[in-house]
């Protein structure tokens, strides 16, 4: 006789509304990380937010690409201008120490 095999749980796929995807991708393209995202929507893996952007951004067009490719530019810029804030505001500490 074989022996028995152990019970596993099956996991069932959950399925969101297209307008929960466009607020969850929204949060993302408002700037924030999509791992907050994911925890604040009760989301398990913040990758499938990376999808969704991809396919509302597909679908949208070349306006919605065009959108996209522009929020990561300022992303970027804002990156590199808090990094020259930080700098300065490093000299400045200390530039007044020696004064």
């Amino acid at each position: 006789m074989a022996p028995a095999k152990p019970h596993r749980k099956v996991r069932t796929r959950r399925s969101y509304t297209e307008e929960f995807k466009q607020e969850a991708v929204q949060l993302l393209l408002d700037g924030h990380s999509a791992p907050s995202v994911a925890e604040r929507l009760g989301l398990s893996e913040p990758n499938v937010l990376y999808s969704w952007k991809q396919a509302i951004l597909h679908r949208a067009g070349p306006a919605g690409r065009t959108l996209g490719d522009r929020v990561a530019q300022l992303e970027d810029e804002l990156r590199r201008v808090e990094r020259e804030r930080d700098i300065l505001k490093k000299a400045l500490a200390i530039l007044s120490r020696h004064a």
